[in-house]
């Protein structure tokens, strides 16, 4: 399997701390994105979709900015200070937010950044089936639509409507959701 390169925005005030990801997050495995400025990581974040965020949480209470980007699919991952770990871990874990502590080793945040990565798979996996089940609701809902206009306009059971746009479907060689759009077009 090729290995396929993760999007990662690290933002932290903290230069050394950046400095030690981007030396350790290089290509082709991981596209890099940096800043210091948690406003300019808002608008980045906004723009486009990063699979890792990385966000240094200063001394420990700064947890906002990660906190705001939880709904987002980006894996996040948020640095903070040993002697706080516990507490602000607690507070943002229910958030699906993974913590690190700083300062931290190169191969802790290697290991992180495995569970990011596994993560983020996992995501993208699940976002997938949700939108595979939105469109199938959306085709369940139309066809039930079409059902319901041909027992009112055609005098039809729910049955006979139902096997009316299964054969409409088959005899025409068409998809049941074309055959009950245009019946919501002539009935709607």
């Amino acid at each position: 399997m090729e290995a396929e390169s993760h999007s990662v925005l690290v933002v932290s005030r903290d230069s050394k701390i950046i400095s030690q990801i981007s030396a350790f997050l290089v290509p082709p495995l991981f596209e890099l994105t940096t800043t210091s400025d948690f406003n300019e990581a808002r608008r980045l974040a906004t723009e486009r979709s990063f699979n890792i965020i990385i966000a240094d949480s200063g001394d420990g209470y700064d947890t906002d900015f990660a906190i705001n980007l939880a709904d987002s699919y980006s894996t996040i991952l948020l640095l903070v200070p040993n002697e706080h770990f516990d507490e602000i871990s607690y507070r943002v874990e229910g958030y699906g937010i993974l913590t690190i502590t700083k300062p931290f080793e190169p191969f802790y945040l290697y290991n992180m950044m495995k569970i990011a990565i596994a993560v983020q798979y996992k995501v993208q996996v699940l976002s997938s089936q949700t939108t595979k089940l939105k469109v199938k609701m959306e085709e369940i809902k139309q066809v039930n639509r079409a059902k319901m206009l041909l027992m009112q306009n055609m005098n039809m059971s729910e049955q006979e409507a139902h096997r009316y746009i299964e054969k409409e479907a088959m005899d025409r060689g068409m998809k049941k959701t074309a055959i009950s759009e245009e019946i919501i077009k002539t009935y709607g």
